[in-house]
């Protein structure tokens, strides 16, 4: 048993370390085909290796080419895999934004079908209650899993939410695809999410997508606050986040064209 584990944490990093290679980055991922080959492992082993990787956050496969590349949780334990442009020029925007609105602010990715904190920004006078960097949310229900999902087709929502279960979340929250869909229709003509008591009651968040050079969405920008606190500024908010995340984007090489 403890020789299999051993084999199985080999491959594992083995396809680490593959999808780290230059080769693997310049083309924006691997097959498992190609992998196979590099780890010198059955193609059923590798898949199943990379099925578990892609769960926990290690890796994340491209839904458009079906490859592989490193993700976000490598960033969290072994120092920013990924895009290091974007978490290096992400802290002043975030700071901006925590001075503009008085209150937290966020940079988030997605893990499946949750939506993970990678980084956060808080005004002086916060009190730190919630360890929020690693921390994962319900995609459906948070501002931030609307914008990630900002440029995904009714038919793409049915294909990545075919077994998610909508439950929880606060009273507003969306109970299925169609409505779900409704409200990242809403946020793409205002280019931001607006959410009122979906996480939880008594919370109201917004967030704008943030994009690399291709247009792809990469990550958003949030920020939540009590509802008392927030609720009667919500637009001004919208207009704040949205700005932070295309200063974001443009910083990534986004030019702004569709």
């Amino acid at each position: 048993m403890a020789s299999e584990r051993g084999t199985s944490l080999r491959r594992a990093l083995s396809l680490l370390a593959s999808l780290g290679a230059d080769d693997a980055i310049s083309a924006g991922g691997l097959g498992v085909t190609r992998l196979a080959e590099l780890v010198h492992a059955d193609k059923s082993q590798v898949s199943r290796t990379l099925r578990t990787l892609n769960e926990t956050g290690f890796v994340e496969r491209d839904a458009d080419t079906l490859l592989y590349r490193l993700g976000w949780r490598m960033f969290l334990l072994a120092g920013r895999a990924g895009d290091r442009r974007l978490v290096d020029a992400a802290p002043p925007v975030l700071l901006h934004l925590v001075a503009e609105l008085g209150e937290r602010s966020h940079l988030s990715v997605l893990q499946g079908v949750d939506v993970l904190t990678v980084l956060t920004e808080s005004p002086p006078h916060a009190l730190q209650t919630v360890a929020w960097v690693g921390r994962t949310a319900p995609v459906h229900c948070t501002s931030s899993g609307r914008s990630l999902l900002m440029d995904a087709e009714r038919t793409e929502l049915e294909a990545l939410l075919a077994d998610y279960d909508f439950g929880g979340g606060g009273p507003n929250a969306p109970d299925g695809v169609a409505a779900l869909h409704e409200r990242i229709t809403a946020a793409r003509l205002s280019g931001y999410a607006v959410v009122d008591e979906e996480l939880e009651p008594g919370v109201v968040a917004v967030s704008a997508p943030v994009r690399d050079a291709g247009g792809r969405v990469v990550a958003a920008v949030n920020v939540s606050a009590p509802k008392f606190r927030m609720g009667e500024r919500l637009t001004q908010a919208g207009e704040c986040v949205k700005q932070a995340a295309e200063s974001l984007s443009r910083k990534l090489g986004w030019s702004g064209a569709p």
